[in-house]
């Protein structure tokens, strides 16, 4: 498991930085983040859980999550902190 999380901290975090580097004119801002991410990670993450999320359930996760981290894990690594709820919901 421990690996499992290690992995999908580093595919969110690669991620992240794909996603700053593509809109480096708006210093990283975009409302629509959430699309972006699911594109970038769709496959990856069902394959590495075993899960057969669709775009729109990857959506909803994303921003759910995006919602929870302040309020469940103030200060946390959101890498981390995503990539733990995935594991705990889909392992």
């Amino acid at each position: 498991m421990t690996d499992l999380i290690a992995t999908l901290t580093e595919l969110f975090q690669e991620t992240g930085e794909a996603h700053h580097q593509d809109y480096i004119d708006t210093d990283g801002f975009d409302p629509e983040w959430p699309l972006y991410y699911a594109d970038h990670l769709l496959g990856r993450l069902n394959e590495l859980l075993g899960a057969k999320l669709t775009k729109s359930e990857l959506v909803y996760l994303l921003v759910k999550l995006g919602l929870e981290q302040p309020l469940e894990a103030p200060g946390a690594a959101w890498p981390r902190y995503y990539a733990r709820v995935l594991v705990g919901r889909y392992r």
